[in-house]
């Protein structure tokens, strides 16, 4: 049975989320996952900081958090 953690999720665009989450099965190493959003994101060019930041900012959370898992501080 594994046991799965979400680190962070958080919308990138007006519609689209993304979610990462650490998976621990009882018989393998565990492994992150990245879900994006399953169909392309459609942006203004001038919106693609603001969405690679948000971006960031989700994984910048996920780091943070497994970070924590890893000190033992679940």
């Amino acid at each position: 049975m594994s046991k799965t953690t979400t680190l962070a999720t958080g919308r990138i665009t007006g519609a689209e989320i993304i979610t990462i989450q650490l998976v621990e099965p009882s018989d393998s190493p565990p492994v992150v996952f990245l879900r994006w959003p399953g169909q392309p994101s459609v942006t203004n060019p001038l919106r693609l900081p603001a969405v690679a930041n948000a971006v960031m900012a989700v994984m910048a959370e996920a780091i943070g958090k497994l970070a924590s898992i890893q000190a033992g501080e679940r």
